[in-house]
């Protein structure tokens, strides 16, 4: 149905507009796609975006390690953790693994530690897709091997770590201003700097795609930052940019929830300044994936929140007034049924308002379009980067018809409703007829919105988004945030429906990083405060919206569930060794370091 529906949308609305608004995004509210990618690969593109200050385009993974003949895609499966145990046991630098079974040992060293197989599949003749974060070397490894494929969320955190101006994110001008200067080498980047155990520089040239050299005197570096070195030399150089006139320019384009974009920001950059040098690197590796799921699924949430109530008022609140969405968190991670119940009625609740976001995201992709090709607004020249919050309060003037070209523009979009419901008059005959009945929707913004979406589908734009989701959430994952079951409601064998249930929890990874980030003093110097265990609790619902033992606007929970959720949460920080108490006075709780922070040189 979708690509037919499309090819009469095309025929109405014109191609370049439908290429416009056919997709689940909206780059100038929230600057990713949404769609499934690994998080777990998002931070060897950050490195490379920092090093170099461009976007990564083809290096020398295929070339190297896949076959010589075939076409492309032939040669990428060919590319398998069997071919490039191989190859590095030829290399001069490794020795030891001549034989069969070293080989082996050497394949199930480097899916263990450096590369990871497609669908996260086990084995050695399967698919490699992604490389991990074991070294700052990884960023040399041009895999996914189409860097779009991470949803452009490496550009939004390199945007927002660097805080710069303008429409792109240039090389820095003054390292001294900034924790994170981009194309100035990794010296004075704190990010890159914790992953680069070994490497120098050699020469003066920054751009040069072979400069980074690792020192074989060397011996801090571990087992799996070796192995990912000694990947990265056979490919010889780091890859090139992106192709394209402006292809390989970071975008300094920032979501439009500014607040949750500016926290995280925050964050990450107390953590790693902090605890680079204090924690094993490659429990840090797992606690900033957490860090990002938390910082991501954060401004995701808020953004939501943002554009349903733009949609109602026409503006986008100021930074001061953007509360994160408020979610229930099941901290016994499923094992108490009863809780995980509510957390899944509260991750319910906020999917459900979904289904107005995707509507709400196509009124901004016609208005959008509208108001660029209307002259009088495109001469008021309104910046959209770094922040669109300006042009998204002008299209909400618009929405609301509070603009002096609102009447041009719903003309227009009238026009465009009428035409394309006489299209889909056959085929699409209920689209049709909310295309054309204003007695529901006078709005003619929000009838085309709520036809289109419609010929999309809802597995178009609600699985992709689901996807986004779990992506972000990193569901399932020892280090990740949320936990899915399938569920079958209905009575009998032919009305039984499966359903995806989802519920937010903590894992002990992200339980982690939120003790050590808040038990950091605020300021410049890296020291632990006194944190009491309900200081905490209230932090994470004021910061992030993650209630425990109080329930989210809208629900409601017993005190007796509110307190055990509360009470199994201090007894796993107990057991993780994160909190200390001589009694079960409130004021005596207190949370504590595993891992003391050092100071920043």
């Amino acid at each position: 149905m979708t690509d037919s529906a499309r090819k009469l949308v095309e025929e109405v609305l014109s191609r370049d507009m439908t290429r416009e608004i056919w997709s689940g995004n909206y780059a100038k509210a929230l600057p990713v796609s949404l769609h499934l990618f690994e998080l777990s690969a998002i931070l060897p593109v950050v490195f490379y975006m920092f090093r170099f200050g461009q976007r990564r385009g083809t290096g020398n993974f295929l070339n190297t390690f896949g076959s010589e003949s075939g076409t492309r895609n032939q040669r990428r499966r060919s590319a398998t953790i069997e071919r490039v145990s191989e190859k590095l046991a030829c290399a001069e630098e490794l020795e030891g693994f001549y034989g069969e079974a070293e080989r082996a040992i050497l394949g199930d060293l480097l899916l263990c530690f450096c590369l990871e197989n497609a669908k996260h599949s086990l084995g050695r003749e399967e698919q490699i897709q992604r490389v991990v974060p074991a070294h700052y070397m990884s960023s040399w490894i041009d895999l996914p091997p189409n860097a779009s494929n991470l949803r452009h969320v490496p550009e939004m955190i390199v945007a927002m770590l660097a805080d710069q101006k303008g429409e792109h994110v240039e090389p820095s001008e003054d390292e001294s201003r900034t924790w994170f200067p981009v194309g100035k080498g990794y010296e004075n980047n704190v990010l890159i700097r914790a992953f680069s155990q070994g490497v120098g520089r050699c020469g003066d040239v920054l751009e040069d795609l072979r400069s980074d050299r690792f020192n074989e005197g060397d011996e801090s570096v571990g087992l799996d930052q070796l192995l990912m070195i000694r990947l990265a030399q056979q490919l010889q150089a780091a890859p090139g940019r992106m192709r394209g006139m402006e292809g390989h320019r970071i975008s300094n384009q920032r979501p439009i929830a500014e607040s949750a974009a500016r926290d995280f920001s925050e964050d990450i950059r107390r953590f790693v300044r902090s605890y680079a040098n204090a924690i094993p690197r490659y429990a840090l590796a797992e606690m900033l994936e957490s860090c990002i799921a938390v910082g991501m699924a954060t401004i995701l949430a808020s953004t939501v929140e943002i554009l349903l109530r733009w949609s109602d008022t026409g503006e986008v609140p100021d930074r001061q007034n953007q509360p994160p969405a408020k979610l229930f968190v099941d901290c016994s991670n499923g094992v108490d049924r009863n809780i995980r119940a509510r957390a899944e009625q509260s991750m319910d609740d906020f999917m459900r308002r979904m289904e107005r976001f995707s509507v709400v995201l196509m009124v901004l992709r016609l208005l959008d379009y509208q108001a660029k090709t209307n002259r009088n607004i495109r001469k008021q020249n309104i910046p959209t980067r770094p922040y669109a919050t300006a042009w998204l309060n002008l299209l909400g003037d618009l929405l609301h018809e509070r603009h002096v070209e609102t009447q041009r523009i719903f003309y227009g979009i009238e026009d465009k409703a009428e035409k394309l419901a006489d299209k889909l008059e056959e085929e699409y005959p209920e689209t049709a007829s909310i295309l054309r009945d204003a007695n529901i929707q006078q709005n003619p913004a929000w009838r085309l919105a709520s036809g289109l979406m419609t010929l999309m589908g809802p597995k178009f734009v609600r699985g992709n988004f689901m996807s986004m989701i779990d992506s972000i959430l990193l569901t399932g994952r020892p280090n990740g945030m949320a936990s899915k079951r399938v569920t079958t409601r209905g009575g009998g064998n032919t009305t039984r429906r499966k359903r995806d249930v989802r519920s937010l929890l903590f894992t002990d990874s992200v339980l982690d990083y939120l003790v050590h980030l808040h038990l950091l003093r605020s300021g410049s110097k890296s020291s632990v405060r006194n944190l009491s265990f309900r200081e905490f609790i209230d932090t994470l619902r004021k910061r992030y919206g993650f209630h425990v033992d109080v329930a989210p606007p809208g629900m409601i929970i017993s005190n007796a569930l509110l307190q055990r959720n509360r009470t199994v949460l201090e007894r796993r920080l107990r057991d993780l060794g994160l909190l200390v108490g001589v009694n079960d006075a409130e004021r005596m709780k207190r949370l504590q370091p595993r891992f003391e922070p050092a100071t920043e040189s």
